[in-house]
């Protein structure tokens, strides 16, 4: 039984290109780890970093990796061509997290006792058995429930200490969102647009006059079929049964459509159908069409009401991510960080 010690990261990196800068998540939960994680004892490793003097092994780093790419788990490793960003974001993760805890020691913030049994509580409720969790503490603490609790502990803090710099300095009111909303009036503008279902009859690419004449007909006893369906879902069961494009394995469903991408034909036919209309059969080239409306939207914007909820975790997102990268900056200023 092995456990992956990025249980203790709770915030992990996303790792712009451009910048370089560091964004943060939602906390991590504790976790048992799979079993294609590398561990090693806790107080083992070699040394990959120092920070104001405080040692960080490849072994944080190596975890790190994992949390930040845990399909690795899957996948017998990390891809070669994402090794190099994966442990650049990875490095800056167990950095930001070391100098983060080093400060709240120096605030000298605790965690108490009750926190503390709960959150170890919470943790051996992960290992199936007793005989598992001890199999997992000799692995990767010698043993010992001294250094496990001290993990915790440091978790805790990292946490609390988040939480009070980045968590709950980045909410967002709705006054906020609404002055983005006024200010950037053109993100929330759509165009028109036609949500729809087809049937085609599709004659061979290079077809002859017989095929033609034959899709032609096809054509025909198509539509007197699509007339007569009452529902979109009758006529979504036909176009499963007799339409030859590819939307017949989704009923002929069209997700909308903005009016400047359909051809001229097909918009010629949507503009003067009401929803649940169906349309005659409409000749594209060789292949033939038929349409049945669901929906017209017109150009418009998008009322703040029906926006405000995502909009709000948009903005607290990048607020939380500016913060986030605000402090990492400060912690840096006077911190003696070498890597190795």
């Amino acid at each position: 039984m092995r456990s992956n010690l990025s249980i203790f990261a709770f915030f992990l990196l996303a790792i712009s290109a451009a910048t370089g800068q560091v964004a943060s998540h939602a906390p991590t939960k504790f976790s048992q780890a799979s079993a294609a994680v590398p561990t090693k004892p806790a107080t083992a490793g070699k040394p990959v970093a120092r920070v104001n003097g405080s040692v960080l092994t490849d072994v944080d780093l190596v975890r790190e990796e994992y949390a930040i790419f845990p399909y690795g788990r899957q996948h017998n490793g990390i891809p070669k061509d994402l090794e190099p960003q994966i442990r650049d974001g990875a490095m800056k993760m167990i950095v930001f997290e070391e100098l983060v805890y080093q400060d709240a020691q120096r605030r000298n913030m605790t965690v108490s006792a009750v926190k503390m049994q709960r959150a170890e509580a919470d943790f051996r409720k992960q290992f199936a058995t007793p005989d598992e969790f001890n199999a997992f503490l000799q692995s990767d603490f010698h043993g010992s429930e001294q250094l496990l609790q001290q993990k915790i502990r440091r978790s805790l803090l990292i946490e609390a200490f988040l939480k009070n710099e980045v968590e709950n300095k980045s909410a967002i009111t709705e006054a906020e969102a609404r002055a983005y909303y006024d200010k950037n009036p053109a993100r929330f503008a759509h165009p028109e647009s036609f949500t729809f279902q087809t049937i085609s009859v599709l004659p061979p690419a290079k077809a002859t006059a017989d095929q033609l004449k034959e899709g032609t007909v096809r054509a025909e006893k198509a539509l007197t079929q699509a007339k007569a369906t009452k529902t979109a879902e009758d006529f979504g069961l036909l176009a499963e049964k007799i339409s030859d494009d590819d939307y017949r394995v989704m009923m002929g469903q069209h997700k909308p459509v903005p009016a400047d991408q359909l051809a001229p034909q097909v918009m010629k036919a949507l503009a003067g159908m009401k929803a649940g209309e169906v349309s005659n059969v409409i000749q594209i080239e060789q292949a033939y069409t038929i349409l049945r409306l669901g929906d017209h939207t017109p150009a418009g914007k998008a009322k703040f009401e029906d926006v405000k909820a995502q909009l709000e975790k948009e903005l607290q997102l990048s607020k939380k991510n500016e913060l986030r990268a605000e402090l990492d900056k400060k912690l840096r200023q006077n911190a003696r960080v070498e890597e190795m």
